[in-house]
């Protein structure tokens, strides 16, 4: 995606997935929003991290990923400041030092396995082989 494009779609989507998302969970971040899903069961979407664990460039980093879509992971990242460079095909690499504050923010800390099976379940997973 053209970083025009992704500023565009943050942009629209920021103040009005923000207000709802916060609106529905009681929260100001922009997780647990119930829902239903196709299928017509109650469903619930979050922002999930993992705990700091994967060193990279003389930091440790944590995955800042969506089980939703990447509409919600492009709108929370950018509420929180964190870089659009920092997107990594279907997660965001965030250091360490941002882990508390962004579970304050609404990110639901999960372990890294538990990460990995929301966004493959969801769909949203990209097999590093894909990546290139």
């Amino acid at each position: 995606m053209r970083s025009g494009t992704l500023a565009t779609v943050v942009g629209q989507l920021r103040s009005s997935l923000t207000d709802a998302c916060a609106t529905a969970a009681g929260t100001r971040g922009l997780t647990a929003v119930g829902g239903t899903d196709r299928a017509g069961q109650n469903s619930t979407m979050a922002i999930l991290i993992d705990p700091p664990r994967w060193p990279a460039h003389g930091r440790i980093w944590s995955h800042l990923v969506s089980d939703h879509s990447y509409a919600e992971l492009h709108a929370f990242a950018a509420a929180q400041g964190i870089p659009e460079r920092g997107f990594d095909h279907d997660h965001y690499d965030v250091p360490g030092e941002r882990y508390d504050t962004l579970v304050a923010a609404g990110a639901v800390a999960v372990d890294s396995r538990e990460l990995l099976r929301r966004i493959t379940s969801a769909g949203l997973r990209q097999p590093k082989r894909d990546r290139r």
